[in-house]
């Protein structure tokens, strides 16, 4: 834990919670309880220690139990604050950094008796150990070129390519028994892969604390502490910090639609359905055995919207990418009829949750203009993306699940079947531009049996990595930001297990290779090319060629930037048969170069094409003045501009 470390100060801190606070508590509107709750090393009165506090409104009795203690339940109470806010606080001499700790609680109701970790801890035991731990976030940044200029790299006109990682399975030390890497050791290593990469940011899967690793984090207990699998708290802001020092965004899976059921964390915590519904109809989640927030209550809002300001000002994280949120819009979401409640409509919009999510959002951008919220929403919810004032939840983008399915769809078909099933690939232009759509191929695409991306292309190996090609060609040239979870860029052969390591050794086989090159020479062409880019959630910057061919399954579009000159020819043919003299009608004359051929040599194709580039001729085509007479390399895209 050496470097950028600050040494530990613990100063005199004005009252834990002021009668300021308690009206914003209950009111819904506090939202940096962090300041607050949890555990605070103070010294007061001249007496060295720790403040805690914890809402607990159906207790009859908390103390704190810990290392400092011997966990002893009578030790140290706390006292209730007031009865119509259910704070407890308390000032515990001697106990200091890292001690662990927990709440002992005993409800009202029946005697109930359990020990609780602390809901507003910035740390806790490695798993499978439960207790929170006493922490001060000390911590040099030295990311403040990349915090002054960020808003420029999440502008939605900027180039925005998001690699998701899991940071138990990137990349791990065999020599060591398959260990797993620390925040500091992963830093270096993934900032130098996605520089070269040209990744413009990562998408960290969940590091909220979670007791059941196999949740791949998904299943959160601790909302304000990085997990302890991979280091301390300041190790996990030297992470993002050196991602910002090479220019790389940061984004964080964020998980507000439930939580699990293990004891020490927050279920029945004061016993009593205090963050979830008592309901079970509302309050558990049957597809993911978890308990659902209660969102219609100010002090569960309050938590929720804690955590999420703390990782963006604690951590200078860039964004969050909020998980399932189609879980929380809907009340009936994966229920039979007789298993939800209506809302006071009678319909199954959960109108607390909505109410939330756009709460939410507004003190996100209002406080934090130059980041992101990222909705994974799967259905046809209107405005995901939109402000506020149009009547949107007031995301920055959604996941285009629907483009997801359908592209995989079409790839999946044999190419003799493809020119029945084009719409798979024309369709999704019709609504492209509803939404800030984000072109999601995530973890949940490589997981649960589905296989590798590889594994659904059709074909021998060579036209396996041909139609991979072509279809990551044909992704970053459609409308919308990307997204490639790891492992994806070279085509690993394994579904992903979280318990492993990525296949890197595969990059010593040429196809691998070539594919991770063609990721890579994507990437940087995307940068370049501000009509891949600038107007990606504009009818302006997109224009069919021709989409009608299904019969030789080829499509041919425009992508096109502020200025016409910036204009990009987009040809794919999505059959493993060469089209030579296939005639392609463009907007005018002069030299149309050839930039990028996922068929080329060093990419693992057969290195047909156009050499370099055709002359437009005078010759109408698809309603144009001019056209190239093309080849076109079998499944394969090219890029062609004057």
């Amino acid at each position: 834990m050496s470097g950028n470390i600050k040494p530990l100060q613990t100063e005199p801190v004005p009252e834990l919670l002021t009668d300021h606070d308690i009206y914003l508590f209950k009111q819904g509107t506090h939202f940096r309880l962090y300041d607050r709750l949890g555990s605070h090393p103070v010294v007061q009165d001249g007496v060295t220690g720790t403040r805690f506090g914890v809402w607990a409104p159906n207790a009859a009795h908390v103390c704190v139990i810990g290392e400092f203690n011997g966990w002893d339940k009578q030790a140290h109470p706390l006292a209730l604050r007031d009865d119509s806010s259910g704070i407890w606080q308390g000032f515990v001499e001697g106990a200091g950094h890292g001690a662990a700790y927990k709440y002992h609680i005993v409800s009202k109701h029946n005697g109930f008796r359990v020990d609780k970790g602390d809901p507003f801890a910035f740390c806790w035991q490695l798993p499978p150990d439960t207790a929170s731990r006493i922490w001060q976030l000390n911590y040099e940044w030295d990311d403040a070129e990349w915090m002054h200029g960020r808003h420029a790299a999440n502008a939605l006109d900027a180039p925005f390519s998001v690699y998701e990682l899991h940071l138990g399975s990137w990349m791990r030390v065999p020599e060591e028994g398959g260990r797993f890497l620390s925040y500091r050791e992963i830093a270096p290593r993934l900032a130098a892969y996605l520089t070269e990469m040209g990744f413009t940011h990562v998408e960290l899967m969940p590091v909220t604390e979670h007791p059941f690793y196999g949740s791949w984090g998904y299943q959160t207990t601790g909302y304000f502490a990085p997990t302890a699998r991979f280091g301390a708290p300041e190790d996990f802001m030297y992470l993002v910090d050196q991602l910002h020092q090479n220019g790389i965004g940061v984004i964080l899976d964020w998980v507000p639609s439930h939580f699990p059921s293990d004891e020490h964390g927050l279920a029945y915590f004061d016993g009593t359905n205090l963050y979830e519904h008592a309901d079970p109809r509302q309050g558990f989640h049957p597809e993911w055995s978890s308990y659902i927030f209660n969102y219609g209550r100010n002090e569960v809002r309050n938590f929720l919207a804690s955590s999420a300001l703390f990782w963006l000002e604690k951590y200078h994280l860039d964004g969050l990418r909020v998980d399932a949120v189609a879980s929380m819009l809907y009340l009936d979401y994966a229920r039979k009829p007789d298993e939800w409640v209506p809302n006071v409509h009678g319909g199954h919009e959960n109108l607390a949750a909505v109410s939330f999510l756009r709460d939410l959002n507004l003190a996100i951008y209002r406080d934090h203009p130059d980041v992101l919220t990222i909705a994974e929403e799967s259905t046809a919810w209107p405005a995901v993306s939109r402000p506020l004032y149009l009547g949107g939840l007031g995301f920055g983008m959604k996941w285009n699940m629907g483009w997801m399915h359908d592209t995989l769809a079409y790839f999946s078909n044999d190419p003799v079947n493809r020119k029945y099933h084009q719409d798979q690939l024309t369709f999704s232009i019709w609504y492209a531009f509803t939404e800030n759509f984000v072109l999601p191929l995530s973890h949940d695409e490589v997981v649960h049996g589905k296989g590798a991306l590889i594994g659904k292309m059709p074909g021998d190996s060579w036209q396996q990595f041909a139609n991979l090609r072509l279809l990551y060609g044909y992704m970053w040239a459609h409308p919308g930001k990307k997204l490639l979870f790891m492992g994806c860029e070279f085509g690993q052969r394994r579904e992903w297990q979280h318990e492993e390591s990525l296949e890197w050794h595969l990059l010593q086989y040429p196809e691998h290779h070539g594919l991770r090159r063609w990721v890579q020479d994507l990437n940087h062409f995307y940068r370049s090319e501000s009509a891949f880019h600038a107007l990606d959630f504009s009818a302006d910057g997109f224009e069919w060629i021709d989409c009608s061919d299904a019969q030789h399954s080829v499509m041919s579009f425009l992508r096109k930037g502020l200025n016409p000159q910036d204009s990009v020819l987009v040809v794919c043919n999505c059959t493993p048969v060469p089209r030579h003299n296939y005639r392609v009608g463009v907007p005018h004359g002069g030299f149309w170069r050839e930039l990028l051929n996922s068929d080329a040599a060093p990419y693992g194709g057969s290195g047909q094409g156009n050499l370099g580039g055709v002359e437009a001729a005078p010759i109408a085509a698809h309603g144009r003045s001019h056209s190239l007479m093309l080849t076109l390399p079998p499944l394969a895209v090219a890029y062609f501009k004057t």
